[in-house]
């Protein structure tokens, strides 16, 4: 059975951290590229960060770079995102998304409210 758990969520201030994670199970993670996608209300989804099977590739969006930094421990099959120096516009729901050839998987989602 496919899991990908997301965990780390919650409510911080402007200029906040937060630390998400992403627990996978039931598929080999070390071939799949990982990837953290957001959605908030009346917005389009947003691909954030992608980090390739090894870690040696990441790509960001332009509006978290120098923000965020995206991570993965083949080890423990789980994958990170550091998010420094939030801003309310970093508000949504953010999901963890693996991605091998046609197969797709992706977690249920944790919130990230900022606001003061």
């Amino acid at each position: 059975q496919v899991q990908l758990v997301e965990s780390g969520g919650g409510l911080v201030q402007p200029g906040g951290s937060l630390r998400l994670s992403c627990a996978a199970s039931g598929f080999t993670f070390t071939s799949y590229v990982m990837s953290w996608y957001r959605q908030a209300p009346g917005k389009e989804r947003e691909l954030v960060a992608l980090i390739t099977t090894t870690g040696g590739r990441t790509n960001y969006a332009d509006s978290v770079k120098g923000r965020f930094t995206i991570s993965r421990d083949n080890a423990k099959n789980t994958v990170y995102l550091q998010m420094n120096n939030l801003k309310p516009d970093d508000t949504a729901v953010y999901y963890c998304n693996a991605r091998f050839e046609w197969r797709e998987y992706e977690g249920e989602g944790t919130q990230v409210t900022v606001s003061s």
